[in-house]
């Protein structure tokens, strides 16, 4: 179920971080659906690593996955799935029927994925950086706060910039193999990814830019120090594409971020700085 992956899960608290609701009961709410996606990305977790388990055996590492390995078998891992899907969307009513939707769509859109969309040449890409953008809007819908245009914006170019990265460490890691264990690296190239990364590395700082400094957001949080934030933006690009392209990292955006030292700091520095500056 990757525990550790979780962390993307962390998109769900966008809403109520910009929509100045943090200190409010909302967050309690807002914690509820970060554990609805945490169930539900484990069983879609688990339901990949079915549909991967004779590929992930041809992988150095992935072959010592549960599934794979043979130690979890295949209708534990499926009924595990299944049950998980169904207790979080039965969790998801609970919050609110606009919540379980957006649920269930993340849901389905995975399950989709890992049947047939990851076969898709730039689709698969967009497809787990849709997942971002679901899990963002699914922790706006549960606490009733407007869906912000610059947080799907914003969402879907960081989340694409890290989808292009890891299938860039993926490309060039498994070298001639890349292609055997998973079929869509055969349609891509390290140019081509390169080129993508160039062109959402500088959406993404543009972007998050324009909205610190739009009208509309100094409208909403009355200040105009948030373009303050930015240089802590740009290092953590800029970190990441130094780790993706000089230390070869980059296989796996979660553990990356949480065992990497000033990648994990400046992180928190940001979300310090915008804490001070929108709520204070």
């Amino acid at each position: 179920m990757r525990p550790r992956q979780w962390a993307k899960n962390l998109f769900v608290f966008a809403g109520l971080l910009f929509a100045q609701k943090l200190f409010t009961p909302l967050a309690v709410v807002a914690l509820a659906a970060f554990v609805v996606f945490c169930a539900l990305s484990g069983a879609i977790y688990l339901i990949n690593d079915v549909a991967d388990r004779e590929k992930d055996r041809l992988h150095p590492r992935k072959r010592e996955r549960p599934v794979a390995s043979g130690r979890l078998s295949v209708p534990a891992a499926v009924a595990a799935a299944v049950t998980l899907i169904v207790l979080a969307l039965g969790a998801g009513l609970l919050i609110s029927w606009p919540f379980a939707a957006v649920a269930a769509a993340y849901a389905g859109l995975l399950i989709l994925y890992s049947a047939w969309l990851k076969h898709v040449v730039i689709v698969d890409v967009l497809v787990v950086a849709s997942g971002f953008v679901l899990r963002a809007v699914g922790g706006a819908v549960a606490i009733g706060v407007e869906i912000s245009g610059w947080l799907l914006i914003c969402t879907i170019l960081l989340a694409l910039f890290l989808a292009l990265g890891k299938r860039r460490h993926e490309y060039l890691t498994l070298g001639d193999g890349a292609a055997t264990h998973r079929p869509i690296l055969a349609e891509y190239s390290a140019a081509l990814i390169d080129q993508m990364i160039a062109v959402v590395t500088a959406s993404t700082v543009t972007a998050y830019a324009l909205y610190t400094m739009s009208p509309e957001t100094v409208a909403k949080f009355h200040t105009h120090w948030l373009p303050a934030s930015l240089p802590f933006v740009l290092y953590g690009i800029f970190r990441y594409l130094y780790l993706l392209y000089r230390r070869q990292l980059g296989g796996n955006p979660s553990e990356l971020f949480l065992n990497d030292g000033p990648l994990l700091i400046n992180t928190c520095l940001w979300l310090l700085v915008v804490l001070v500056i929108i709520y204070f």
